[in-house]
């Protein structure tokens, strides 16, 4: 691998692109080791995919907005070195694969010509700040937030506090109390505010996804904007020093605050303020670029074809904008993917006829603002040409999907097809739901939830499943009644059912048409609030049957060979996917779940996942035995013959006689106190017994 000239005017990007190279390098000749090459490289955006011997690049694009001449640079990019597909992220990036592991300086070299960066896209970094897509368009917003997500991405780029966290650290801006840009499952969110003629945020704290979704703290219901920078640093030097590193699926900021409570979080923040280097930091927001609209001198010639098609496309697809008489267009990208011979395209009709820009959305759209409203029949014609001008935007029939199985290591079942069967379904049976705004699905391929399947109103989560004859097919986990409430208010989804995959269809049209007959005007997360989980899961329990299997519940979709579940070491959610680990964790929601129920006086319910988080801990060691965990009946009575028995985990009375109480006891809030107590003790020892056996390894 020879070395090449980089020829970038910027002498910390020339020595990151430099440093890069010389790593692969002693990568390749052994002199570097394989863990610590990965952490470099995934801090500049390079991430091993599940096709073995290339890479996938991530391009970080602050707050989704990308000029004409960056998204002609990308274009560029992926075209010598890649594909030719650039793939949106519900991050507002952009991912392009199947790259030459040696190829990616030269390739980073070349987007940094147009200021676009790879840096801190990846790893145990401060990820991209992602923002309303209507920022600075928005006629609700109290102010621009786009000067202080640039802000914040130039501060904290390659800032020596954020390189190697124990874990990656998201943050967002919402324009306004909508909250388009999710506070609430970020680690810290902003939301814009005005107080007295002033600017500045509401602060959410410690949101997350995952395996374990966790609903945000309120750090400041007002923080003035000379503040955010300082404020944010002592959470990152915070986060850098108490955060967990050696169980990274624990290593998030939301199970840092779920240890030490918000009060614990904040007395060390007040600790870590004498060591940040500025305690007011102004942003200068009259240096943020100006908006320069193309001015033509006349349109093209253009003439409407289906007016119909164009009247439904503008009820759908265009945004109001509070600059008079501009409007944004949004462009429905299915699946987030598009191709560089329509970007170039799009780049040139944007820069003459707009701002010279588009902005990418969290649901993996394009959204081009400042277009002159009288010209929207002249854009109609111009995206038609380009396949961007169907119907949607934003709407149920817009499903949010990451790769899975596709391309990403940690995929288990596809969430790309599935996505495209389900977008027919809605086309073809449901045309109604192609104007509805208030029905969001999302489908992840994995329980890491990149598609943020568990916080929208109909989620799809990919799985497997396995027959009595021990065979595998992908699922899918449903769940229902997440939602996006405004203001750092959301709610998670519930797992209602896991279904065959090849019956997600099935499931969407149970759950549409359940809604169409019963939901009264309501919007869907009032309405599954109103009804409860277990009329859903009553209604779709018979898709769950696995016992009627037909040889095409075998295949997963957009696939024509046999399932195989093949799960790799997932280098952007930082894990392997440790089934004992995640069993472990399971049993400590269910304990949480517990003291829910038990603190609203639902003793029957509280026991219940009492038993259950007891069972689960007993599943997890025991399949470090390689003993089958088929029932619960098998699983409690090996726990006894492999554990207690030989004491290994001391239990006087036995496992049996403890768990199985529940069935000998009346569910009155003394014995349910007592149960609950006894399965927080149980879950602890087998914990202990775990990281002691991980301790001799």
């Amino acid at each position: 691998m020879q070395s090449f000239r980089t020829e970038i005017e910027n002498p910390l990007v020339e020595k990151d692109i430099l440093e890069l190279e010389r790593k692969i390098n002693e990568f390749k000749n052994g002199k570097v080791d394989e863990e610590k090459f990965r952490s470099l490289r995934l801090a500049r955006g390079v991430y091993g995919q599940r096709q073995q011997g290339v890479q996938m690049i991530r391009i970080k694009l602050p707050y989704g907005k990308v000029t004409s001449q960056q998204l002609r640079r990308i274009c560029a990019v992926s075209d010598e070195y890649s594909t030719g597909r650039l793939h949106i992220t519900t991050r507002q990036d952009i991912q392009i694969h199947y790259v030459d592991l040696e190829r990616t300086p030269q390739l980073w070299a070349e987007l940094e010509k147009d200021k676009v960066t790879l840096r801190e896209a990846c790893g145990n970094t401060v990820r991209n700040i992602t923002a309303s897509e209507t920022a600075g368009i928005d006629p609700n917003e109290p102010f621009d937030v786009s000067p202080y997500a640039d802000a914040l991405f130039r501060y904290f780029l390659r800032n020596p506090i954020g390189q190697e966290m124990g874990r990656k650290f998201k943050v967002s801006f919402s324009a306004t109390d909508a909250d388009t840009g999710l506070s609430y499952m970020h680690d810290l969110g902003f939301i814009a505010k005005l107080e007295n003629c002033e600017r500045g945020f509401k602060v959410m704290l410690g949101g997350g996804l995952g395996s374990q979704p966790r609903h945000a703290d309120v750090l400041y219901d007002f923080l003035p904007t000379d503040k955010i920078i300082p404020v944010m640093e002592a959470v990152i030097r915070v986060f850098d020093r108490y955060g967990e590193r050696k169980s990274r699926a624990k290593a998030r900021m939301k199970f840092l605050l779920k240890d030490l409570g918000l009060d614990g979080f904040t007395e060390l923040l007040e600790k870590e303020r004498t060591a940040v280097p500025h305690h007011s930091v102004p942003i200068p927001i009259a240096d943020y670029p100006e908006i320069v609209v193309a001015e033509p001198k006349e349109l093209p010639a253009h003439t409407i074809s289906d007016k119909t098609a164009f009247e439904t496309w503008r009820a759908t697809n265009v945004v109001p904008q509070k600059q008079t008489g501009f409007v944004a267009i949004g462009i429905k990208v299915l699946l987030g993917d598009f191709h560089t011979d329509k970007a170039r395209l799009l780049a040139d009709l944007v820069q003459h006829f707009a701002a010279g820009e588009i902005r990418l959305s969290l649901r993996q759209n394009i959204l081009i603002p400042y277009v002159r409203e009288e010209w929207l029949p002249f854009f109609y014609t111009e995206l038609e040409k380009l396949g961007f001008a169907e119907a949607g935007y934003n709407k149920a029939l817009d499903i949010t999907a990451c790769p899975g199985t596709d391309t990403c290591n940690l995929g288990i079942a596809s969430s790309t097809g599935i996505a495209a069967e389900l977008e027919r379904v809605i086309k073809e049976e449901y045309p109604n739901y192609i104007q509805n705004p208030d029905v969001v699905i999302k489908i992840s391929g994995c329980m890491n939830a990149c598609g943020q399947h568990n916080m929208a109103h109909i989620g799809f989560q990919g799985m497997s499943v396995r027959t009595k004859d021990k065979l595998v097919a992908p699922a899918l986990q449903v769940l229902l009644g997440g939602g996006n409430l405004g203001n750092g208010q959301g709610v998670f989804a519930d797992k209602v059912v896991k279904v065959p995959s090849k019956r997600g269809p099935a499931a969407l049209r149970l759950i549409l048409d359940d809604f169409d007959a019963h939901g009264n005007g309501l919007s869907y997360t009032d309405y599954y609030r109103e009804k409860g989980q277990m009329y859903f899961y009553d209604f779709l329990k018979p898709l769950t049957d696995v016992d009627n299997l037909t040889p095409e519940d075998f295949i997963d979709w957009g696939n024509s060979e046999k399932y195989e579940k093949e799960i790799g070491v997932g280098e952007c959610a930082g894990v392997v996917i440790d089934l004992i680990a995640t069993l472990l964790l399971e049993s400590q929601e269910k304990l949480e779940n517990a003291q829910g129920q038990y603190a609203q006086g639902k003793w029957a319910a509280a026991i219940y996942h009492a038993y259950s988080a007891m069972v689960n801990a007993a599943k997890a060691l025991l399949t470090t035995e390689d003993v089958k965990v088929n029932t619960h009946a098998s699983i409690i009575s090996d726990f006894d013959e492999k554990f207690v028995a030989n004491e290994r985990i001391p239990m006087t009375e036995g496992f049996e006689n403890r768990v199985l109480q529940l069935n000998r006891n009346e569910p009155t809030r003394s014995f349910a106190q007592t149960y609950l107590q006894d399965a927080h003790a149980f879950v602890a020892s087998v914990d202990q017994f775990r990281q002691k056996e991980l301790a001799k390894v």
